[in-house]
């Protein structure tokens, strides 16, 4: 029996007319997590995708790199058979025989209606044979092993595991945006929160070398690249913030800096995201998490730019943030020690409540625009490419 991997999505079903655009970005994101490794095709027949596999097709590479696939609910290592009950019968035993087991049920679906057999008697007649075959017992509930069976256009294909993948949608299928990203726990997350929902993310790193180490720059590569395993390739802009916050050192109050920092910050995001074609800016932001994110405070960083600032971690606590930065994987590399630009020169009693007017005023003592467009002149660009590096063995054959 041939061998394929049967990849499942739920969402996209739901987009009507546009679902053919879906459907091929996600075909064409699976091709682009695959890259690398071999296969025989991908194809994409009524809300699945297959991928037919070669003989030497590594399953557990193949099925890990599905699994970071958005848009994907689960994937499935199965067997090809056919939908001729007697051979389905006899493809199912073998595959069953050298497993062991006490309990099983049979969990057939029929996506091609035209087929004669109920899902119902399809279970009927796979389970008698699984049952007076073996001696063992059907166990609807809990059983200690699960049989799927998918009838699907001209296809019957039988598998035992599901592989849960990362939901969400196709990435790329939902515009740009500008990642603000630190070397900490948060923008990480928010990163992935937004490519989750098919965006594709444009990193932005503010550092302050020469009085930091470059430990900073070296983390916020090491996270992208994590991320990388998401979108497939990744653009980081290294901009110097050092020289704009010795200014706003010279001329500002110190209780201001923080909440004049993050306003330079946002402008420089803004011409980046312009330059990139972005929609929006995205921030790991929580309400209340430090002083620089009380609402106040978050209300008049915002007016600094015309583009909408998404922050997808506003409503989470630090304990569902770090939750979600261990399952992906950025968790261990952010809380190496670091030095970064927003630790610098950090007041002892820094504004809470900031007012609008009052940040304005005082801004007005600095050179804005020139000071923008010198770092733009001076900042970097990077990009990484996908390796597959965060690879795990995920199935067994």
């Amino acid at each position: 029996m041939k061998r394929y991997f049967v990849c499942y999505y739920h969402e996209i079903i739901l987009k009507g007319k546009n679902r053919p655009f879906f459907e091929k970005r996600l075909s064409q994101n699976v091709q682009k997590a695959l890259q690398g490794l071999p296969y025989s095709s991908i194809r994409r027949i009524s809300g699945r995708i297959l991928v037919k596999l070669r003989a030497d097709s590594p399953l557990e590479q193949i099925g890990a790199r599905l699994q970071k696939v958005f848009g994907l609910v689960y994937c499935c290592p199965a067997w090809r058979s056919v939908q001729d009950m007697e051979v389905l019968q006899e493809d199912l035993w073998k595959l069953v025989s050298p497993r062991k087991f006490e309990t099983f049920k049979i969990d057939s679906r029929r996506a091609n209606k035209k087929y004669p057999l109920s899902s119902q008697q399809m279970n009927e007649l796979l389970g008698e044979v699984v049952r007076t075959r073996s001696g063992q017992t059907v166990r609807l509930k809990g059983p200690e092993l699960t049989c799927y069976v998918d009838i699907v256009e001209d296809y019957a294909f039988l598998y035992f595991r599901k592989l849960k993948g990362v939901n969400g949608l196709p990435v790329s299928c939902s515009g740009k945006v500008v990642v603000l990203m630190s070397g900490g726990i948060d923008s990480p997350v928010a990163a992935f929160k937004v490519l989750k929902r098919g965006c594709r993310a444009i990193f932005v790193h503010f550092h302050s070398l020469p009085h930091t180490t470059p430990e900073s720059l070296d983390k916020v590569r090491q996270l992208v690249s994590v991320l990388t395993d998401y979108q497939y390739r990744s653009k980081i802009y290294m901009v110097p913030f050092a020289e704009l916050q010795r200014q706003v050192v010279a001329f500002t109050p110190a209780e201001t800096r923080v909440i004049l920092y993050r306003r330079l910050m946002m402008r420089l995001a803004e011409e980046i995201a312009h330059r990139e074609g972005a929609h929006a800016l995205v921030t790991g932001e929580s309400i209340g998490q430090v002083a620089s994110q009380t609402l106040e405070n978050l209300r008049v960083i915002s007016d600094a730019t015309q583009l909408p600032i998404l922050r997808p971690l506003i409503g989470e606590d630090k304990e569902e943030i770090v939750a979600v930065a261990r399952r992906i994987g950025t968790f261990p590399i952010s809380i190496l020690p670091h030095e970064d630009c927003c630790s610098l020169f950090v007041p002892r009693h820094p504004e809470t409540r900031a007012k609008l007017d009052g940040i304005q005023r005082i801004e007005s003592r600095l050179e804005i625009n020139p000071m923008v467009q010198e770092a733009l002149k001076q900042m970097e660009t990077e990009t990484i490419e996908f390796q597959g590096h965060m690879e795990q063995e995920a199935i067994s054959r």
